[in-house]
């Protein structure tokens, strides 16, 4: 399973990438970088068959996981 997530010291932000077996890939990236990363490895955004924070987390639906409705 590949992860990916952003980071930031308070001085830069970085983007980390880490695949079981293998070290952290961790570099440096701005906002529009790190979203064209996660484009690329779709993880932007739900997509069929595809497991990432939108299907983890329920990113993005209207009703929460016990389907009451927020607020």
């Amino acid at each position: 399973m590949l992860v990916i997530r952003r980071m930031d010291d308070g001085k830069r932000s970085y983007t980390a990438i880490f695949l079981p077996g293998e070290p952290p890939r961790i570099f440096p990236t701005s906002d529009q970088e790190h979203a064209r990363i996660l484009q690329i490895f779709k993880q932007d955004r739900p997509y069929r068959d595809v497991m990432n924070d939108f299907t983890d987390f329920q990113l993005g639906r209207e009703t929460p996981p016990g389907g009451r409705s927020a607020g």
